[in-house]
């Protein structure tokens, strides 16, 4: 099992989930096994997520998804965000 790892800032975090919300069906369609949403106690709008993957490879290509750059577009997600994949060992 792989763990896809994506920090970024948002705008505004209620707008954000929405979105974020809304884009089950896509993560369902394309692996998503599990994910998780954390927030940053000093700055409510420092968002992590996780997402889990069977595989490395589907992960990656999820993370290279069109409609994942542009649900975040519509979230309001701020500048680049972290993005980093695990192994749980």
């Amino acid at each position: 099992m792989t763990t896809l790892f994506v920090r970024h800032e948002v705008s505004d975090y209620a707008n954000w989930r929405k979105t974020y919300d809304a884009f089950h069906q896509v993560q369902k369609a394309n692996g998503v096994t599990a994910q998780a949403v954390y927030r940053a106690i000093d700055n409510p709008n420092d968002i992590t997520v996780t997402h889990e993957f069977a595989t490395l490879e589907a992960a990656q290509a999820f993370s290279k998804l069109d409609e994942l750059k542009t649900a975040m577009r519509t979230g309001g997600v701020l500048g680049a965000p972290t993005v980093w994949f695990a192994n749980k060992a």
